[in-house]
Parts: structure tokens; C-alpha cells; sequence
């Protein structure tokens, strides 16, 4: 086989021999554009040089999660960390923005302020109207990866994240087998009803409860507002007032205030917790047998695809750059 030769890349690339010997030698003086056509055609043409060359123009990445008191996020920004390290050649700028999900006039106004200087945005925020609206009206030159959680924006580039409804529905398949054979009540505790994942996951518990485990109904399908005393407070309560109860399904943050909580009322009476997402805490009380199952979905692992889709749609990386469904893991007691 013929040895590959810079005219080939030129011919490949529709530039010239100079050009091309300019980008392989890192010398610079070449547009971006031009600069990522050329190493994808010396890729794909197998040139036998070393081709790990860091673009010479940075691309900045606004990132909206919530911040690290959310353990949840706190992995997905140990993602983030780890993509940077890990593409650091991509020459591709992550700024990190903590964001609150209570506040979604300010995440819209983050994202149109965002607008003026990104090159691309991941985010996981709420679908709040406001906030799909900004989205929305970014211009088309910046892609949008959304992580975790996904929006029905009509510019949204790519999701990275798990089928949330799968994910419900093999938690209620967990509780049903974990709640003991007699008639009873399950409550499911949301973050937020704007957050399509949270609400994908209740969906999907309540209908397999009913199709399989018909003697546990779901009692109430409530929201904390991402807040772990607010937690704690209404498990408590339902716990209280609800003598049927038998499991409660936690879809957000507060696992460990809500197990607090309710120590002493479990000192009587068996109520399991399924919960998702193995944070140190969680694997913790898992061991203890505080907790009896918790779904994971690699938050590090997604955080990583996400900024991967995003190096493939603005051109840093090779391949196809369309949405990626994670996988879920199942954590029992004995498997941590």
C-alpha cells in the first residue's frame, strides 16, 4: 500500500500542500475551520504522523448544573473535570456555571448571556417555558447538549442520559418485590414536576406497580423542590399519617435527611427506599441496609459522553455526533 503524502491530505482536505504542512508541523496561521479539515482527512487517510495537534483556537463551553451541595451534580461536574483532563488537546474551554433550579428567569438569562460568547452549551436545567424559550433562541452556530435531563427545544443538538421512564419502571418492579406480599402504599418523592426526568421516572414506577404488583398503589406523587429538608419533612409526614405505607420511591436529593428521618418509625415498621444515583453517602446507607436498592447511571461516565458529543459537534473529534442512551446499574446491599 502506497505511503500516504501531504498532496494526498491537501487533495482530501481542498487545500493546499502548504497549508496542510503548516497544520501537521504546528505552526499555526491556519483558520480553525480549515485547520480540523485537514487533520480529519489525515486521519481517515491514515498519514503516519503524530496527529494529537491542540487546535490553536479555544472553544468555550458554558456548562449549567447545580452545584456540588446536589451530590448527583457534584459527580456530573467530577465528569466535566475528568473530560477536561482527559481532551485536553481539544483545546476546548469548559466553564463550569452552578445554577439554581428554583430560579429559572435567571438560568434563561444566564443562557441568552451565554449566547454572546460560547461556542456550544451543555446543560441540565428545567424545562420551565423561560428557560426552553432561551434555549430556543440561540443562534443555530452554537449546539446544545443537554445531560441527564433532556428539553423539547427545537435546536437541541444531542441528550446524553438514561431512559428515565425504564428507570422508573424498574424501580416500582424493585419495590414491589422489596415491600413484602401484603396490600399497602407506596410514596413517590420528586425533585421537580418541570424536570421531564423526574417526571418520566414517577410515570414509569406508577405504571409498573400497576400492571405487576397491583397490591402496592402509589399514595402520592409529591415535590421537594430539590430541597433535603423538604425531603425529610414529607416522608415523615406521610409516614405519620399513613399506616399502609411501604415504600417510598426518592427521585432526588435528601436521601440521607430522609433516612434520618424516619429511624424511628422503622424501628417498627418496615418501609423500604428505593433511590437512584450510588454517591458515597448513598453506597453508605445501601451497606447499612438503610437503603434496600439505588439505580445508578453513571453521572462521571455520562458527564464525560456529554462533553464528547459536544467536542464531535463543533468539530474536535471524529464520528457521529447524535445522542447517546446511557445504561442503568442496579446496587443491592450486597453488591456495594
Amino acid at each position: 500500500m502506497a505511503k500516504v503524502t501531504l498532496e494526498d491530505v491537501a487533495r482530501a482536505a481542498g487545500a493546499s500542500v502548504a497549508t496542510v504542512d503548516r497544520v501537521v508541523n504546528r505552526r499555526g496561521g491556519v483558520s480553525a475551520a480549515k485547520e480540523m479539515a485537514i487533520l480529519q482527512a489525515a486521519r481517515k487517510l491514515g498519514l503516519d504522523r503524530n496527529l494529537t495537534i491542540r487546535p490553536t483556537l479555544t472553544k468555550r463551553i458554558a456548562v449549567l448544573i447545580q452545584p456540588p451541595t446536589n451530590p448527583f451534580h457534584d459527580q456530573l461536574r467530577g465528569g466535566i473535570d475528568q473530560a477536561r483532563t482527559l481532551h485536553r488537546d481539544l483545546n476546548m474551554l469548559l466553564q463550569v456555571e452552578h445554577i439554581d433550579p428554583a430560579d429559572p428567569d435567571r438560568i434563561a438569562a444566564r443562557i441568552t448571556r451565554a449566547a454572546s460568547w460560547a461556542d456550544g452549551m451543555i446543560l441540565t436545567v428545567p424545562a420551565a417555558p423561560q428557560i426552553v424559550m432561551a434555549v430556543g433562541a440561540l443562534p443555530a452556530r452554537i449546539p446544545v447538549v443537554t445531560m441527564a435531563d433532556d428539553l423539547p427545544a427545537r435546536n437541541r443538538a444531542a441528550f446524553v442520559g438514561p431512559d428515565d421512564r425504564q428507570a422508573g419502571r424498574v424501580a416500582g418492579d424493585l419495590m414491589g418485590h422489596l415491600a413484602g406480599p401484603d396490600r399497602g402504599e407506596a410514596l413517590v418523592l420528586i425533585g421537580r414536576f418541570d424536570m421531564p426526568g423526574h417526571g418520566a421516572r414517577s410515570g414509569g414506577f406508577v405504571d409498573l406497580l400497576a400492571e405487576r404488583h397491583p397490591r402496592l398503589h402509589v399514595a402520592e406523587v409529591l415535590e421537594t423542590h430539590e430541597d433535603k429538608a423538604i425531603a425529610a419533612t414529607l416522608a415523615l409526614r406521610a409516614v405519620r399519617a399513613n399506616a399502609d405505607l411501604r415504600g417510598i420511591y426518592l427521585c432526588t436529593t435528601g436521601c440521607t435527611e430522609l433516612v434520618a428521618a424516619l429511624e424511628p418509625v422503622r424501628r417498627s415498621r418496615s418501609i423500604a427506599i428505593v433511590t437512584h444515583e450510588l454517591t458515597p453517602q448513598r453506597r453508605d446507607l445501601l451497606k447499612a441496609r438503610k437503603v434496600q436498592a439505588i439505580i445508578d447511571q453513571k453521572p462521571m461516565l455520562e458527564a464525560r459522553l456529554a462533553v464528547e458529543t459536544m467536542a464531535r459537534l463543533i468539530g474536535r473529534l471524529d464520528g457521529d455526533a447524535g445522542s447517546v442512551a446511557t445504561e442503568i446499574q442496579i446496587f443491592m446491599p450486597e453488591s456495594v
